[in-house]
Parts: structure tokens; sequence; C-alpha cells
């Protein structure tokens, strides 16, 4: 074959190869194909198909009879921040409630770090999930909560991911505790202006405690109108607004949906916001699960994603979610594992990562295991033993 555009390379002797592709193997929504090849050119999907008809390649990898899935798409994270809250972990494991206030002390944290350390640290999280076969992460600003905080923590985002989101609107500003309407103003005008040439998103709190619906309102409207797509933290902590807002801005993912009416669930069903679970968060706060049964009953695309964070889920591992999802959150290893890959890639509105056909962005992992189950049967156990990121292999 070709290679015109780059060396090829095929894997082969896979076990059991994710496609996400129902046209292809087996024809589920994971698009299964037993004893399979990929062939990989320059960066991307060349070829996918039985193993004894793969094309001859520069390049030949055998997988001994392991799983290849599509590298994990980590939809939501908040990586860019300073500081540690093991003390506030600690307490709550104790009997402390968990509440948004523990932001505060991050941002304390972060607005005392150099710009180097803010990057050390982000870079150290990016290969930890690298390892675990997140090929594909979105993350945050949120922890400055000024115009120069946050402009500066997109800026070191922006270098490592295109999917960097404006999240001035985490909490209220410790410095206008007093006056919220003031930080919403700022927000919307001279923080966003700053931040909007850094970033491809723009999210909300909207939440007891952070933003009411009508000042998220305000806060995503004015985002769309400088060229940032919502995102909204909905529904997390309690009953609100969030999600039904999601849907009518057309967010592209509502996150954490945790505490749904019925007409959340059917707004959700019948527009593209995708609905992202979030069950690291669960697991460190020990709240209720959200019940992805329900929104996968009901239509609604669903996507798994870490929620990294110093406070709340501090968590890089995708994998582990996808074992929470399976035992708590009524999921199917299937459905997890496609909510972690194609369910994050359109909750990023992305149509070239998230599953392994041709054209696709080669953003891959090979399991030491011959099934992609693995990962909710086997939890903890450091199944990831190869990733290929845009084709170039970095683990």
């Amino acid at each position: 074959m070709s290679s015109t555009t780059g060396t090829t390379t095929v894997i082969t002797n896979i076990a059991s190869l994710v496609t996400n592709d129902p046209s292809l193997g087996d024809g589920s929504p994971l698009g299964l194909i037993q004893d399979a090849a990929v062939v990989i050119e320059g960066d991307r999907i060349a070829w996918t198909g039985d193993s004894r008809r793969a094309p001859a390649t520069d390049n030949r990898v055998d997988a001994g009879g392991r799983a290849v899935i599509p590298g994990f798409v980590d939809s939501h994270s908040h990586l860019v921040f300073a500081g540690d809250r093991t003390q506030e972990f600690n307490a709550r494991m104790s009997g402390r409630g968990y509440t948004a206030g523990g932001i505060r002390t991050t941002v304390a944290a972060t607005r005392a770090a150099s710009d180097e350390d803010l990057e050390r640290n982000l870079t150290h999280y990016l290969h930890e999930a690298l390892r675990q076969g997140t090929t594909t992460f979105e993350t945050k600003s949120g922890y400055g909560l000024t115009v120069e905080d946050e402009a500066r923590a997109l800026r070191i985002a922006a270098a490592h991911t295109d999917e960097v989101t404006y999240l001035g609107a985490h909490i209220v500003s410790p410095d206008y505790a007093d006056d919220p309407a003031a930080y919403v103003a700022l927000v919307t005008g001279e923080m966003l202006d700053a931040c909007a040439p850094h970033a491809r998103w723009i999210d909300v709190f909207c939440e007891k405690g952070a933003f009411d619906g009508d000042q998220a309102r305000a806060i995503l409207t004015a985002g769309k109108a400088k060229g940032l797509h919502p995102r909204v933290h909905a529904n997390q902590l309690s009953y609100g607004p969030g999600v039904q807002l999601a849907v009518e801005l057309d967010a592209a993912s509502a996150d954490h949906c945790t505490h749904l009416t019925d007409a959340d669930v059917e707004a959700l069903a019948n527009g593209r916001t995708v609905a992202t679970l979030l069950p690291g968060a669960e697991f460190s706060t020990r709240a209720e699960w959200p019940d992805a049964r329900r929104l996968l009953d009901a239509g609604v695309t669903v996507a798994l994603s870490t929620d990294c964070n110093p406070g709340s889920s501090f968590t890089s591992s995708v994998p582990f979610c996808i074992a929470l999802a399976v035992r708590d959150m009524g999921m199917t290893p299937d459905e997890a594992i496609w909510s972690a890959t194609a369910g994050g890639a359109a909750a990023l509105r992305r149509e070239d990562i998230g599953r392994l056909t041709v054209g696709a962005r080669a953003d891959l992992a090979l399991l030491d295991a011959p099934s992609h189950v693995h990962l909710a049967y086997r939890p903890g156990v450091p199944l990831v033993t190869g990733v290929w990121r845009r084709g170039a292999r970095e683990v």
C-alpha cells in the first residue's frame, strides 16, 4: 500500500479490536472485529479487518492475542492547578460532607504558583493519563478567578491540547464574595475578552453555592457571542436548571447529571447535548451515583470522563471510571467503553477521534487482556500496555 503520507505500521494478531463502527465486525455499536489487524499510515488509520488479510506495511507489531481499543477521550478535567487538598479529603472521608467551597483552597494555591509550576503539574498528570490510555483530553481554567490568572491558565493548557475551556465561572471569586453581580460582569466582560483567544469552550458551574440559572445563561450567552461553545457543570449536587439550560443553548455536554427530573432526561434525549458522567466525583465524595441506565434507556448519548481535579475527583484513570460505571451506575462493559471513547468524542463534537476506522486519527491503546471487558472485570489492574497517539507509539 502507498506510504506517501507517512510510514505504515500494521498491528496484527489482535484478539479483539474495538472500532466503534457498527458497520464493521459483529455489527454491535462497538464494531468488534475478532482476530483483527489495524494499519496506521502517518497519523491516521488506513485499514482495519481480519488479521490474515492485512496488507504489507513498513513495520509490524504483534499484539500477541491482546485487545486494542480507541484511545480514551477524557472530555472533562481540571488540570491547571497548584496545591493539595489531602486534608480536605481525609476530613470528608471521616464524615464531613462535600460542598463547592473547597475550590477556594485551590484558587489561593494556584494564584501563588508560577507559570512553570502550573505547567509542570499539568504535564505530570497528562503523562499519568497517557500511560492509562488517554490520548485526548479537555481541560479547564477555573482556579485563578482573576483576569490574569484565568488567561494564563488557558495559555498554559492550550500548549498541550486544542480542547481548552474557559471556566471563570467556577465559583464566585473570593474577591467578589459580597458582590456576585460584579463578578458575573467581570466574567462576561474583561475576563472573557482576555480568555477567549486561548479557548474553544466556555463552561459554568450551575449549582447552589456557585451560579444560578440566570447568571449561567448570561455567562454562556456572552461566551457564545465571542465564539466559544458552551459546556455546563449541571445538576451535580442538587436538582436545578443546568441541564435544561445546556440543551436550550445547544451545549456540547451537560456534565455530572446526577440529579435529573424526567423533563431533564427528555430534554437530553431530544437534543444534541451529551450527558457526561463523572463517577470519580461520586466515589470521592460518597455522593449518590448518576443513573446511567436511565439515560441510556431514554436514548441519551452518554460520555464517561474522569473530572480529574484536586478536590472532588483526583483520578486521571479512565479505566477506573469505567469500572465504577459498570459496577455502580448500571452500564454494561460495552456501553462504558463506548462512552469513554466515542462518547467523549461526541462531547467534544469531534469525529476524528474515539473510533478506529479509516481516516480517523491513529489514537489507540493495547490492553494486556484479550477483551475490553477486562477493564471492568479487573478493576485497579494497569492493563494498558501500549499507547499510540497520532500514529506514534508513546507508551
